[in-house]
Order: C-alpha cells, then sequence, then structure tokens
C-alpha cells in the first residue's frame, strides 16, 4: 500500500533501525580496536555500507507502508542481513585467522540487502520511479564487482577496491535522481527518519561511556567525564533539531515536485551521512576519554594526555558534524552561515589542543564550545531568513 502525505514512521521501521544500533556499536568497538588512521578509514568505509542499506529502507518506507504485506516480509528478511553484516564487522578488514570469512561474508548480507531493496521497491509498481530504479540497479551492479573482488584479494587491495565500490554506489544514487524520479511521498516520514537516525548516533555518545568504564571502579573524575559527555550529546541534538531540523523540514514540506525530490536527496540523504560520522568519532573520543580515566591513571598514577588520533576523533568529528551542519543550512535555503564556518574553523583548530591538554580538560573544552554555541544560537538562532526565497521549482 503506498503512502499518502501524512504518513509518519512506523514502529516496525524504528524496530528495523534497532539492528543498525547494533551494528553502529560494533563499527566504534571496531575502530576502537585499531585506533590508527588506517582504522578509522576502514571503519568510515563500514559505515558508508551500512548508510547505503539504512538509506534505501528510508525511501521504501517513504514509499509503501513498512508494516504490512510484502514490504514489512522484504524488510524482516533484510534485518536478517544487516544483522550477519554487524556481527562480521570486527573481522572485515581480517588481522587474524578465524573460521568464516569476514570480507565475503559482510558483502554477501549487503548485497542480500539490497537485493530485497531492489525486488521490493519493483514489486510496488510505481510508475514514476521505475527509470529511476533500472538505472540505480544497473550501476549498482558495477559497484558490487569491486565489492566481491575486494573481499577475495584483501590488503590494501581491499581499501581501494571497496572504496572505489562506494564512490560507484553514490554515483548509482545520484544518476538515478538526475536521470529519472525518485518521489518523495511523505515529506513528514522522510525528515523523522533522518531525525531519528541522528539520535541514534547521538545514543552511541552514551553507549560509549559504558564501553569506556567497563566494569572499573568508578571515581569523580569519571563521573563528571561522564557527565560532560552527557551534556555534549544534549548540545549536539539540540543545535541539530531545534535550530535546523526543525527549519529544513518546514522548506520541505512546503516545495513540490522535483524540487523537493531533489532537496530530499542532497540535504538528507548525503549531507547527513557526515552529519552522522561526525556524531560517532565524538563518540569514539569521549569512549577514550573515559578509558583512561577509569584505568590508565590507577596504572601509571597520573592523568595522561590523549593522542594525536584520539584528539582527531573528537575535535575532528566535531569539525565534521558542523561542517555538514553548514551545508545542510545552506541547501535548505536562507540561513546565515558565515558563523557557522568560523565554528567549523575553530573545531580544527582545538585538535592539537586535545594533545597538550589532559583527557578530562580536553572533553571539558570540547563542552565549553557547544555550550557556548547553544547560548549563542539561543539568542541568535540561525533560523529561515523570511525574506529569501525558497529553493527555485517550489
Amino acid at each position: 500500500m503506498l503512502t499518502e502525505e501524512t504518513h509518519r514512521p512506523t514502529l516496525f521501521e524504528i524496530f528495523f533501525d534497532l539492528v543498525f544500533v547494533f551494528a553502529l556499536t560494533r563499527v566504534i568497538a571496531f575502530m576502537d580496536d585499531r585506533l590508527t588512521p588506517l582504522g578509522l578509514g576502514q571503519g568510515l568505509i563500514v559505515l558508508a555500507l551500512l548508510w547505503v542499506c539504512w538509506n534505501n529502507y528510508t525511501w521504501l518506507g517513504n514509499s509503501a507502508v513498512a508494516d504490512i504485506g510484502r514490504i514489512r516480509t522484504g524488510t524482516t528478511i533484510a534485518m536478517g542481513g544487516a544483522f550477519v553484516a554487524a556481527l562480521v564487522i570486527p573481522d572485515a578488514w581480517p588481522s587474524r585467522g578465524g573460521s568464516v570469512n569476514g570480507p565475503l561474508m559482510l558483502v554477501g548480507a549487503y548485497i542480500v540487502l539490497r537485493i530485497v531493496h531492489f525486488v521490493v521497491f519493483f514489486s510496488i509498481g510505481e510508475a514514476s520511479r521505475q527509470r529511476a530504479l533500472r538505472i540505480y540497479l544497473i550501476v549498482s551492479l558495477v559497484a558490487w564487482v569491486p565489492l566481491i573482488a575486494g573481499a577475495v584479494l584483501g590488503a590494501t587491495a581491499q581499501i581501494a577496491l571497496w572504496a572505489a565500490a562506494i564512490v560507484i554506489d553514490y554515483a548509482a544514487a545520484f544518476l538515478s535522481s538526475a536521470y529519472g524520479t525518485w518521489t518523495l511521498r511523505s515529506p513528514g516520514h522522510f525528515t523523522e527518519r533522518h531525525c531519528l537516525v541522528l539520535i541514534i548516533a547521538l545514543g552511541e555518545s552514551l553507549i560509549s561511556v559504558n564501553s569506556g568504564v567497563g566494569l572499573a571502579t568508578v571515581r569523580g573524575s569519571v563521573i563528571l567525564a561522564a557527565l560532560l559527555g552527557l551534556v555534549v550529546t544534549i548540545c549536539m541534538w539540540w543545535l541539530y533539531y531545534e535550530n535546523s531540523a526543525v527549519g529544513a523540514a518546514e522548506v520541505l514540506q512546503r516545495m513540490h515536485g522535483a524540487a523537493r525530490d531533489r532537496l530530499a536527496v542532497n540535504a538528507f540523504s548525503l549531507v547527513h551521512f557526515p552529519m552522522v560520522i561526525g556524531v560517532l568519532y565524538i563518540a569514539l573520543g569521549i569512549e577514550q576519554v573515559l578509558d583512561q580515566l577509569a584505568h590508565e591513571p590507577v596504572r601509571r598514577g597520573a592523568e595522561t594526555q590523549m593522542s594525536w588520533i584520539e584528539g582527531a576523533a573528537l575535535f575532528g568529528g566535531t569539525a565534521l558534524y558542523f561542517g555538514a551542519r553548514l551545508i545542510f543550512l545552506k541547501m535548505t535555503g536562507g540561513f546565515p552561515i558565515w558563523r557557522q564556518v568560523v565554528v567549523v574553523g575553530l573545531a580544527v583548530l582545538l585538535i592539537p589542543a586535545a594533545r597538550v591538554l589532559p583527557a578530562l580538560a580536553a572533553l571539558g573544552l570540547l563542552t565549553a564550545f557547544v555550550l557556548a554555541l547553544v547560548v549563542q544560537e539561543w539568542f541568535s538562532p540561525p533560523g529561515r531568513n523570511p525574506t529569501a526565497p525558497l529553493p527555485h521549482g517550489t
């Protein structure tokens, strides 16, 4: 059954997202185990594959009601594929032998997710979308070749081939949008789904508290760091939802036709990905701070500083989040962005501070930074300029 303009996310879609919560947790655990620039890059590639799948099923749920008939059956099968993919993420870049081939298992689960999506989407029979689906399918098939080849070859070839596959996969989405029609049936459903996925990513910052502390004895410094992490998470949510998402949702709701479809693809399907990546890197950085406070002082007798890669995750993730938010604000029209450019620049400049300051002080600096931005935007929000026209085509 096709959705109506007033359609909203179903409970089954939220249930589907729980599998991706598990997958995101596994990716952060993987990057924590391999905390190097290479490990962060490998984690990013896996996250890009997960985002393609989540995004596809979000468009599917926007077109047809997700909790009835063949849509529910297909989505249930997809949940199994996503769960298997999440399980094998730690072995996606094998450094040790195992009883299963992790890369091939991940690629196989990914392809199952994609095939189910295409089969169900074609079965809906929405004539206006058939051309876009055919283009998307043909180009995606090309992307699966380097994915499989990379899983077989491994080592450096795996990184290069999987990165190329992701570029082709994202090009498939762009080409299908440029030469076909991705009709956005319910703007409210679409914006809510993206709000929910960002909340899921922000939740990883809270999960990271448990991962960082573990079963170590909780001391005052650990409690303080955990509270600082909570404040950062709340600020990130407020800056997105209150001062970005609400206005953007109103703009999307007021648009029609091809202009609305393009905005949905560009501002939500594409730009939300680096925003989510930024939040997950911040969560990884918070986890490192808590791990040091909970364990390392006991062994060394003094609080340690963050490494360059840990500081880059904490403040670089912040810069990535605000950079993507800047683009999001710009795309949704009429927002002044010069202050946002300054914010991104300051976040980048703070990366060296994480290397110099004690870990708790570095987290405190990040908290003060985002709190200051919240206060500034409380009095001067980056709301829509009422004199600015909506994007062309409304």
